[in-house]
């Protein structure tokens, strides 16, 4: 289906006040509209279908009841949990641990490695309702949101999981009694339509789908069959795949694409709406053979799997009886705050509408309204705008909201003030937003700000571009890349630039525009796979969750080998001298996670007398899975049995600086603010890195404060305690425990609590028994990572004495230079001070006695001036002035001369050539300043230019600086003829 897109509309001036925002904005007037409305069962449409009432789109029937957004949230989540399902917290947009995928764009992201059998969890169903964004990367939804009724960048996907537990005939049965049964949704069956997989010749047709379709209830009549493309889904080009029923809801003939045209199921994308996806993961695709000659083989999972997918704004604009998502109360309040703000008011007729025309308000309130949306929950959870790929699309998505806001009207800020309407609308299934909102609204607003420099420097560049464009040729034409590299670098609209380029006289390469643009996101795709991540290796997978005794010991004794892995391979067993990986039932060495490096050591015989293996690391290669990265130094077989021996001084190098990580955030919150969140770490025995959102840099009286407040808590000494399996949300909730950005949790997590409550974090990693054993937190440094993130480094323990004694070093040989002084850097301070003020008036000096030198030569200058074609030209040789001295001398000349031509020539330090021109104004229309001094400044290897009465250049060759002053005045003749 394709959709109209408006042409560009030159923003009106009337401005509306920007006004700070109420509790009241968040009431939606058309919300209370729709409430009260109540549609009847109109005439029956063709193909059997009911037509709406008054309101499009509006039938109920007799069991459908309007539900507000918040209620069916609810109400679907309720109902799996009565099906003995897990409700599940939404994970961040931001994909743990998932460099494969830009954001998350479905509700099975985060169980993706369960899916692939790197993880396991404690319960076989789920149910969550998932934040989603579609802006970007492979899934990318941008460019017609605002231009359809169903198309958004932020969604909520609510959806039902099964790990192996029940399969196609339940999950059938659970979404039918949901959508139909009067106790839940009570969607009119007449209404509804399903899809299966056709088959093809890999996989059969759905005929098992069908029969439980037909079981619970659907004729046979509305079960229709689609091919590959529609209904069969996989993970990535490897990894679980399977064929997929889809629901759909016939919103009536008023939505048809064609106005008034009926036509039956299939044949109407507008009409006949998906409203839920049930995936059937029932194989895995593996892959075989060299590069370039890959066969996939489709192979029968032993425990097939359920992921479903159900739009929240969708079904809400079914239960409300609305034909546009933009229509229900998911967002309307917003829409609502963006007509006070721009000053613009559509009717809901207009706002119903999925086509745009030129003047046609509602699609820029639509696309304020969801962009609002993704901005305000991608900040939250850590996305920052920048010129990474995650901060790059989120600065579009900003700046297309933006944009929307000009064509409106509103030229001033108001996007940041959007962001408190998404907090009162969406703050009781978010109750994150209450705090976070004025930290979003400030980077929002900041990045407004930052968009209105680059729009003005956009449309110079814009301006070149159709200059130069102009002087190509007899058809002037701007290319398609320059405008592309214009709308991607600095935001343009494509409409804008179109307009400037017609209005300018000269033609536009729209199809070389297309080609750059479908090349980019080609480009977006290919670097955001989307989940082409193959299945954890068998030899893992299949292991049980290794026992972790390193919390309490470094030793662990009469271990069992599970497994051996050679080059990626299980081996039954190694030689002294292999490189491997080792698996046990039990170990006391910390693998890789959290930010915290694994532990090193040694492997022991049964009875400790010999050294079996070096371990020079350990990692997770699937969740609760150790293995060992060992070098053997004698025969080792799965099934032997060995003591582990943790390296003690390194764990405790490492707890030092993990607990000190710990006390670093805290502090950085109370001294920076809350918005200070972690936004990433590094954990090693010789240092601690710690990333941070905050939008400045960290003055050196702040770093000072935070190493006080951190060192404080190291001296009082104060016991570390740590809590093992406290449930999520008593852990959230009750403890007040920080989740760390990027991190996926279980529903029993680790708190770790410092100082009797100064710090309180869901932590797996090792720590200090008490503060005292840091020693000593110093900070080494502190930088820029990205826009909105800020980095300090310190060392702790024995790395602070280290430091310390060689600051001691330093000091010793700085206190020979400033004897006698208590504070030895203030000392220095005022030491360098004097000498500085010392070398100012050293130069000072210095640069009086050449301007002496240079004037007393003036006079004699201007006698030497020649007569050029009736004009005075005057050139002179003044060395070793600076730029700004020669300018002044060249203002001087040009009084003595009265009317005529000063040229000055300098010899510069580092071999340059510094050369100005000026021309008295009465000349300049026939002497340009800026092409005489370029012809001059060719002849000693320079270039330059300027305005027509005064320009400057530079130059290499000192040693042609008197021929080209004495080529100065014919220069000058031939400009003048």
């Amino acid at each position: 289906m394709h959709f109209l897109h408006g042409c560009y509309v030159a923003p009106t001036r009337n401005l509306p006040a920007v006004r700070s925002p109420s509790p009241s904005d968040a009431i939606p007037r058309r919300s209370r509209d729709c409430i009260s409305a109540k549609p009847e069962l109109g005439p029956t449409a063709g193909g059997g279908a009911a037509a709406v009432g008054p309101t499009a789109g509006g039938y109920t029937g007799k069991d459908m009841q309007f539900r507000t957004g918040n209620e069916i949230r609810e109400l679907f989540l309720r109902f799996f949990e009565t099906k003995g399902h897990r409700r599940v917290h939404s994970s961040s947009l931001v994909p743990a641990n998932d460099p494969t995928l830009l954001f998350t764009n479905a509700g099975m992201n985060q169980f993706k490695d369960v899916f692939l059998g790197a993880e396991k969890r404690e319960y076989s169903r789920a149910t969550t309702s998932q934040k989603c964004v579609r802006a970007g990367g492979k899934h990318n939804d941008l460019e017609n949101v605002g231009f359809t009724r169903r198309h958004h960048t932020f969604f909520e996907m609510l959806g039902n999981f099964s790990f192996g537990d029940y399969f196609k005939k339940d999950a059938i049965a659970y979404a039918w009694e949901l959508v139909t049964s009067p106790e839940w949704m009570g969607i009119p069956k007449d209404r509804l339509y399903v899809t299966i997989f056709e088959g093809d010749a890999e996989v059969p047709r759905d005929d098992e789908a069908e029969q439980f379709w037909i079981e619970t209830g659907v004729p046979k009549e509305r079960i229709f069959t689609y091919g590959r493309k529609d209904n069969f889904w996989q993970m990535g080009e490897t990894g679980p795949c399977g064929p997929c029923s889809e629901l759909f809801y016939d919103m009536g003939i008023e939505a048809a694409e064609t106005p008034g045209v009926d036509k039956p199921f299939g044949q109407d994308d507008a009409r006949y709406v998906e409203i839920w996806n049930l995936v059937f993961m029932q194989f895995d695709r593996s892959a075989s053979g060299p590069m370039g000659n890959v066969t996939y083989k489709l192979t029968p999972l032993p425990k097939p799997s359920i992921d479903t997918g159900m739009g929240l704004e969708r079904v809400a604009a079914v239960l409300q009886g609305k034909l546009s998502n933009f229509e229900t109360d998911l967002f309307t309040p917003l829409i609502e705050r963006a007509e006070e703000l721009t000053g613009k008011r559509v009717t809901e007729k207009e706002l119903e509408e999925q086509t745009r025309t030129a003047d046609d308000n509602a699609a820029s309130l639509r696309i304020i309204a969801d962009h609002a949306r993704a901005a305000t929950f991608l900040i939250n959870d850590g996305v920052l705008p920048g010129p990474n790929e995650r901060g790059s699309v989120l600065r579009k998505i900003m700046r297309r909201a933006i944009r929307h806001g000009k064509l409106l009207g509103q030229e001033k800020p108001f996007l940041n003030q959007m962001v408190y309407a998404v907090r009162d609308l969406m703050q009781g299934a978010y109750p994150e937003l209450i705090e976070a909102a004025p930290r979003i609204a400030r980077v929002v607003e900041a990045e407004e700000k930052q968009f209105d420099r680059v729009l003005r420097i956009g449309a110079g560049k814009l301006d070149q571009e159709l200059v130069t464009a102009r002087q190509s040729g007899s058809e002037p034409i701007l290319q398609g890349d320059v405008a592309f590299h214009l709308y991607e670098t600095f935001g343009l609209p494509e409409d804008f630039i179109t307009m400037a380029s017609r209005d300018a006289g000269i033609a536009f390469d729209k199809e070389g525009f297309e080609t750059a643009k479908e090349t980019e996101k080609a480009r977006a795709r290919a670097s955001w796979k989307g989940g082409s991540q193959k299945t954890a290796s068998p030899v893992f997978r299949d292991l049980a969750r290794t026992d972790f005794l390193g919390y309490k010991q470094l030793n662990a004794t009469n271990a069992e080998v599970l497994a051996i892995v050679k080059n990626g391979a299980g081996v039954p067993s190694a030689k002294a001298g292999d490189q491997v990986e080792v698996v046990l039932d039990h170990t006391s060495f910390y693998a890789d996670s959290g930010g915290q490096v694994g532990d090193t050591g040694h492997f022991t015989s049964a009875d400790g007398n010999t050294t079996v293996a070096d371990i020079t690391g350990c990692v997770m290669p699937v969740q609760g899975v150790r293995a060992h990265k060992a070098t053997l130094k004698q025969d080792l077989a799965v099934g032997d049995h060995v003591n582990t021996v943790v390296d003690g001084g390194r764990r405790d190098s490492i707890r030092r600086n993990h607990t000190g990580t710990h006390l670093l955030h805290a502090a950085l919150r109370q001294v920076l603010g809350t918005h200070v969140k972690q936004a990433g770490s590094a954990v090693e025995p010789t240092r601690l890195r710690f990333d941070f959102s905050h939008f400045a840099q960290v003055a050196d009286e702040e770093l000072q404060e935070i190493e006080d407040i951190v060192n404080r808590e190291i001296l009082a000494n104060a016991k570390v305690e740590t809590l093992e399996d406290v449930p999520i949300d008593v852990a959230v909730n009750e403890y007040h425990a920080m989740a760390l950005f990027g991190e996926k949790y279980g529903d029993k997590v680790r708190v770790v609590k410092l100082s009797d409550g100064f710090s309180t974090e869901l932590c797996g990693g090792t720590h200090t028994s008490a503060t005292g054993e840091i020693g000593l937190l110093k900070l080494t440094s502190e930088s820029a990572v990205s826009s909105g993130v800020r980095r300090v480094e310190a060392i702790s323990g024995l790395g602070s004495l280290d430091s310390f004694r060689r600051d001691f070093e330093v000091a010793k040989l700085a206190g020979q230079y400033v004897p006698s002084v208590d504070n030895l850097a203030d000392g220095l301070r005022a030491k360098f001070a004097a000498q500085e003020e010392e070398l100012k008036r050293l130069r000072r000096e210095l640069d009086e006695s050449r301007m002496k030198t240079a004037a007393g030569g003036l006079d004699d200058a201007v006698q030497r001036a020649v007569d050029v074609k009736g004009v005075k030209v005057l050139t002179h040789r003044a060395d070793q002035l600076e730029r700004g001295q020669l300018r002044t001398l060249v203002d001087n000349l040009k009084a003595k001369v009265g009317e005529g031509v000063v040229v000055l020539a300098s010899a510069q330090p580092e071999g340059r050539v510094a050369i100005i021109a000026g021309v008295t104004s009465e000349l300049s229309k026939r002497v340009q300043a800026g092409k005489l001094v370029g012809a001059v400044a060719k002849i000693v290897g320079g270039s330059g230019g300027g305005k027509s009465e005064i320009a400057e250049a530079g130059g290499k060759d000192q040693s042609q600086i008197d021929a080209a002053l004495q080529a100065a005045p014919q220069i000058v003749a031939d400009l003048l003829s």
